[in-house]
């Protein structure tokens, strides 16, 4: 009698570790299972939900009316952080009470529900000259333009010319609507000679 209880206890402990065997079988399973579809999930979330090829879009600011034309090559938006990547990008200010304004780069990116632009890669910025301004040229290798504060800003190196004046700097600062200008770090400005009609271009901090 003893015996048949011992080995029905026996049998009863080795059913019961087959079925934790089995369980954590197939919680485990049910584990990659899950987490494999939460990365496939992910990789199709980060894919771009679609693409613009010569793409152009006027940027409205806070008044409504509108302040900066956004165009370029192509255009790709990828919905998990409704960001955009823009292959040559192509930025033209339409603020009416100052002279029209031109930025370019090799590749921009969009993002911030479209009030930042990012742009790298050989930037380079033209604004007309005016009755009250004279022409100006900006170069450097990437550049943050704010278009609902008209602003901009970058930490490189910056190369700036206003008529005949040159300035360089590290770092930069440009409020479009005042037409103001600050260069950081150990900048430079080299004046025209005496006589010549042109301004200093900015003052390094």
């Amino acid at each position: 009698m003893r015996k048949r209880t011992a080995h029905r206890w026996r049998l009863s402990l080795t059913m019961l570790l087959f079925v934790l065997v089995a369980l954590g079988t197939f919680w485990l399973v049910e584990l990659m299972n899950q987490s494999g579809q939460e990365m496939q999930a992910d990789r199709y979330r980060n894919e771009p939900d679609y693409i613009i090829e010569r793409f152009s879009f006027v940027r409205m600011n806070q008044v409504g009316q509108p302040s900066y034309i956004i165009s370029g090559d192509k255009l790709t938006h990828r919905p998990v952080d409704d960001s955009s990547d823009v292959e040559r990008p192509v930025v033209r200010s339409l603020s009416g009470s100052q002279p029209p304004m031109l930025m370019h780069s090799a590749r921009g990116r969009i993002d911030q529900n479209n009030s930042r632009v990012r742009l790298d890669g050989d930037v380079n910025l033209d604004r007309s000259a005016s009755a009250t301004s004279q022409a100006m040229h900006l170069q450097t290798e990437a550049l943050t333009v704010f278009p609902d504060d008209d602003t901009m800003e970058t930490a490189l190196p910056v190369a700036l010319s206003l008529g005949k004046s040159t300035a360089k700097g590290v770092g930069m600062h440009a409020n479009n609507a005042t037409r103001q200008i600050h260069l950081g770090g150990r900048g430079q400005i080299d004046l025209p000679p005496r006589g010549a009609p042109a301004a200093p271009a900015a003052a390094p901090q």
